[in-house]
């Protein structure tokens, strides 16, 4: 393939990884790494070149959602600083490890998290849509009194009633994982907050970019100094990511719960099978 031609498929990757950031809070790396792969990229270089698109990306798509009121600040500034310390520490330690376990390892951990999503939209209930006929004197009728949830509601506080402990636990993990892996750490921290905070998806989704552009420029600054980064694939990127999350904010913010859990289930389901068959094959 061509430079010419190898640029304009990096652009539109980045488009789609910030697609895929703004709907599911995740760093957009889990199609961007195995896809520069495919384009040339040496699997160490797979992995830091994704990274510099991760926090304009996130940024972008956090704007969205705070101007809609769909982050918890307190959740995504306390797991951000904790991973941004973890996160030098994983992108240190690439050079420890085989860069094709770690994207053996990335696929099992999309796998997990895609199962438990698609599990977690069976047994959300679908929003309820209900027409109100009143009278006059009738009272006012609040969300409380509906028989079940409306779309786009979400609890103000839904996460910021957490321990201080757990969420300083919950963004050491992500963002240790985000360093080695060279991902956003959304892909740990999206389960960490349905499961673990119980949060509403549209409020997981705007404070895990929260979370994951603080602790996107330790592990940028580290991987760049480690020459992990390819700048042939990290600009194309970075270009086509920020309208991307945009895009991918606004579609989240339109849907209801469970299709947007559905789909981000499925979605990594997908992607751990592609990861896991390319590096498998690589290994060969």
């Amino acid at each position: 393939m061509s430079g010419t031609w190898v640029v304009v498929a990096t652009l539109v990757l980045g488009f789609a990884s910030g697609v895929l950031a703004g709907m599911f809070g995740i760093g957009g790396a889990v199609i961007t790494t195995p896809s520069i792969r495919a384009l040339g990229a040496t699997p160490i270089h797979a992995v830091g070149s994704t990274v510099p698109a991760i926090l304009p990306g996130s940024i972008s798509g956090a704007y969205r959602y705070a101007k809609a009121g769909s982050v918890d600040w307190r959740v995504g500034l306390t797991c951000g600083t904790c991973g941004a310390v973890f996160a030098v520490a994983g992108a240190a330690a690439t050079r420890l490890v085989d860069a094709h376990y770690l994207m053996i390892v990335t696929a099992g951990l999309l796998a997990v998290t895609g199962i438990s999503q698609l599990r977690a939209a069976r047994a959300t209930p679908a929003a309820v849509a209900v027409t109100v006929i009143a009278e006059p004197e009738d009272m006012p009728i609040g969300p409380e009194d509906l028989p079940g949830p409306i779309a786009g509601t979400v609890p103000p506080d839904a996460g910021s009633r957490r321990p201080l402990a757990l969420l300083a636990a919950v963004g050491a993990g992500a963002g240790a994982l985000a360093g080695v892996l060279g991902v956003g750490g959304g892909i740990v921290l999206m389960p960490a907050f349905t499961g673990l905070l119980k949060l509403p998806m549209r409020l997981a989704v705007g404070s895990s970019l929260v979370a994951v552009a603080i602790f996107s420029v330790p592990a940028l600054v580290t991987h760049t100094l480690l020459g992990n980064v390819d700048w042939r694939f990290a600009l194309p990127l970075v270009v086509g990511v920020v309208p991307g999350a945009q895009v991918g904010a606004r579609l989240t913010l339109g849907a209801s719960e469970r299709l947007v859990r559905g789909l981000f289930g499925a979605l990594l389901l997908v992607v751990s099978v592609v990861y896991a068959l390319s590096e498998v094959l690589a290994l060969r």
